[in-house]
């Protein structure tokens, strides 16, 4: 049981960074890997603003902006300078490397001891319980504010640009800006998620982000798999519980004893595993039509015996009949 209870206190947190990349994965079909450097970022600018004597909450909004900005440095590259998707975010995550670097002063800040979090405000309470609280208050207003954002004008544009980019620019739509704009969001919230996560892990470190564009898929793609064809509030409620489930087979795999140093490896197979599912049930379709285009017709049973005696005799029998 408790293996479960930590599994949804972590996947609330993961989740709002798989949220994050599902803007970008699902609205502009781009795997942004400036993921591996906004997440860091977040962590950094969080937690260096927290030891500095800044307020839990604020320090943690100043992470969103500062993911939110590398968002938009990646958006412009991509955009203005015409650099292809995954080189953009490659080149981004290269450079944020040393930014977070910069941030920190050196490889790892820890949080643990008389800092304020906004998981510790209070001192009341298990520690696993208020995390489940504050990442359930933080996904509530995360998908409130994007499904009231695709209901307003610039929300519909910029789904609008990533459905179909030459409509959209028929009707006015400015396709760049509107890029920019699910960058910014989607890296806003991949920092938001990391800044949260290093308030709880009680620590910032460098590489920290290593390996959350695997987990924010993964995620994803559990989702998808669960329910398919509902909108928008419901796909990120299942994000939501995809986190959790990928979060709860971690929690199994770690607790049968697996090394934690093959954890990575085991992200990446477990990720092809689940992208690879569409396929193999597309596949086991096709074999079931196929063997039952194979089956033999049956004879019909509905010809009358009279009909019947009358097929098996052959026309030159019939001509001396009638004569």
């Amino acid at each position: 049981m408790d293996i479960v209870i930590s599994s949804i206190a972590q996947g609330l947190l993961w989740s709002v960074m798989a949220i994050g990349v599902y803007l970008t994965f699902r609205i502009l079909d781009i795997a942004d890997m400036t993921a591996e450097g906004s997440f860091p970022l977040g962590a950094a600018i969080t937690a260096h603003a927290i030891v500095s004597g800044t307020g839990p909450i604020v320090a943690t909004l100043m992470g969103f902006v500062g993911g939110a900005a590398a968002g938009a440095v990646s958006g412009f590259l991509t955009t203005k300078l015409h650099i292809p998707d995954l080189l953009t975010g490659i080149l981004t995550m290269t450079g944020l490397y040393s930014v977070n670097l910069f941030i920190m002063g050196k490889a790892n800040i820890s949080l643990i001891g008389t800092v304020k979090t906004v998981f510790n405000l209070t001192d009341s309470g298990d520690a696993t319980t208020i995390g489940i609280m504050v990442g359930a208050i933080v996904v509530a207003m995360v998908i409130g504010i994007l499904v009231f954002f695709f209901h307003t004008e610039m929300g519909l544009a910029a789904a609008a640009v990533g459905n179909n980019q030459d409509m959209a620019a028929a009707n006015g739509i400015n396709n760049d800006a509107m890029k920019i704009i699910i960058y910014m969001l989607s890296n806003g919230l991949i920092a938001l998620s990391g800044s949260l996560m290093a308030q709880t892990n009680g620590y910032a470190d460098l590489s920290m982000g290593i390996g959350t564009i695997v987990i924010a898929l993964a995620a994803i793609i559990i989702s998808e798999i669960l329910v398919r064809g509902v909108p928008l509030w419901a796909r990120l409620l299942m994000i939501i519980v995809g986190a959790v489930i990928y979060r709860l087979i971690i929690a199994v795999v770690l607790d049968m004893g697996v090394d934690p140093n093959y954890l990575r490896f085991f992200y990446a197979l477990m990720l092809t595993v689940f992208l690879s599912l569409p396929l193999l049930k597309k596949k086991l379709f096709q074999l079931k039509v196929r063997h039952g285009n194979r089956r033999p017709v049956k004879q019909s049973q509905t010809t009358t015996p009279k009909a019947a005696d009358t097929m098996a005799v052959s026309p030159m029998e019939q001509q001396k009949e009638a004569r």
